[in-house]
């Protein structure tokens, strides 16, 4: 997550991740259904209208790190240095947000998110928006003359490799092993580059 500068900014932050970590907490001691946006604002000390100034929904509390995380991806496209290959820089961004959703940490938040329709559904929608974004970072690279459709398909790969890896007995195992048909994938559409 980037730090903010300014006084104002680290405030705003410093609020935002107050109710995040509350809402966490209470939907982890209560159970997602069972708790109102009305109990995570009393309980962080705020008004349910700041909560919603900083997420737009109830889901949105679960997944507080989401525009980081597409961010992390789209950066791992566009910021790569000129001559390194897209597919191992999209790899190693994957593996290692593969590795912090795969910490024993994380293990109860992702029950939370299994146990809930409203929250499975809530994370498909932002995986199909991270592609999205994704592919428009990747489609903007003049060195990798794609299509809309090449672009779109890689970009939903990467995107499902982080599910399914998440979900694997061996995480890292399994990107590897993704990642490997993804590459496979690439070089069919760019036979001129390389991966």
């Amino acid at each position: 997550m980037t730090v903010p500068s300014g006084r104002r900014e680290r405030k705003k932050a410093a609020t935002r991740q107050k109710i995040a970590d509350t809402a966490l907490r209470l939907f982890l001691e209560r159970g997602y259904d069972a708790v109102g946006i009305r109990d995570v604002a009393a309980e962080a000390d705020v008004a349910v209208t700041t909560l919603f100034s900083h997420f737009a929904s109830k889901e949105a509390l679960v997944f507080e790190r989401d525009d980081d995380f597409e961010q992390r991806l789209t950066q791992a496209a566009t910021g790569r240095a000129p001559d390194e290959p897209l597919i191992p820089a999209l790899r190693r961004e994957i593996q290692a947000l593969v590795r912090h959703c795969t910490a024993d940490s994380a293990a109860p938040i992702w029950r939370l998110i299994d146990e809930s329709p409203a929250l499975r559904e809530y994370e498909e929608s932002m995986r199909l928006r991270h592609a999205e974004s994704l592919a428009t970072a990747i489609a903007a690279d003049p060195d990798l003359p794609q299509t809309t459709t090449a672009c779109r398909t890689i970009a939903r790969f990467v995107i499902d490799a982080y599910s399914l890896a998440r979900e694997a007995a061996d995480p890292e195992a399994a990107v590897d092993e993704i990642f490997r048909m993804i590459e496979a994938a690439w070089a069919v559409t760019c036979p001129t580059r390389s991966a």
